[in-house]
């Protein structure tokens, strides 16, 4: 069996009395030093924790947006990782608002040549229109914000696994989805045939903010800016930049 890579036994972490011990990796991956048998091994004997599909942690090494984010960019080629965002049911994940999915869900700007990104192994690719609010860097790779992330899981997600995901996500106020901000978000999206049934969604959450699928707003919003009008009309600084 392989050697626990916490053992103080194991090759390479003698060290004089009194010295500091060596910090163990957050995040182990196949090869990273252990070959995917050997990390299922130790996850099996409890020695390791499983955080993903290829990724696992020491058992005391609590589940962060970062560290899933490091998880999720492992499964993104490195030559296409600065040319896409982690979005969806993948980015709710990060968040810890939903379970992770088979796979990857990319965004993928639409003013960006996505031919070559065709052959991606293991992820979906999403062709869609991001604003400078709808991303952030996030453990070393843009993952939608987390406004845009409940705007796309409205959207496009089938209710089932929707509606637990937007309730986690609107349930952290670390997170700062608002419910009027996202059925906002919604009104202001182009008119896509799935817009009555993301508002159904939320609905179903709060019927009484919902009433109809109808909102009240002062100011209009145009359509073509969808989250970043919104965010500017209701003077939100929406989590711009790195977390």
């Amino acid at each position: 069996m392989a050697t626990s890579p916490a053992s103080p036994a194991a090759p390479g972490l003698d060290h004089p009395a009194g010295s500091q011990a060596p910090r163990f990796p957050e995040l182990y991956a196949p090869g990273m030093p252990f070959a995917g048998p050997e990390l299922q091994s130790l996850a099996a004997d409890g020695l390791l924790a499983r955080l993903h599909h290829n990724g696992y942690t020491l058992p005391e090494v609590q589940g962060s947006p970062q560290l899933r984010a490091r998880a999720a960019a492992g499964g993104v080629p490195q030559a296409v990782r600065q040319r896409v965002v982690a979005g969806r049911m993948t980015a709710a994940w990060i968040y810890g608002c939903a379970a992770e999915p088979d796979r990857l869900a990319l965004l993928v700007d639409a003013k960006r040549r996505v031919s070559s990104l065709r052959n991606t192994r293991g992820c979906t690719l999403h062709e869609v229109r991001l604003g400078p609010f709808d991303v952030v860097s996030l453990g070393g790779l843009m993952v939608s914000s987390p406004l845009r992330t409940a705007l796309d899981v409205a959207l496009h997600v089938e209710a089932e696994r929707a509606i637990p995901a937007l309730a986690a996500l609107l349930a952290r106020p670390q997170q700062d989805v608002r419910l009027r901000l996202l059925v906002l978000a919604i009104e202001a999206s182009p008119r896509v045939p799935h817009k009555r049934a993301a508002l159904e969604k939320l609905a179903s959450l709060a019927p009484a903010l919902v009433s109809g699928g109808a909102v009240d707003v002062e100011d209009a919003v145009d359509p073509a800016d969808g989250t970043q009008d919104v965010a500017q009309v209701l003077g939100v600084a929406h989590l711009e930049g790195e977390l």
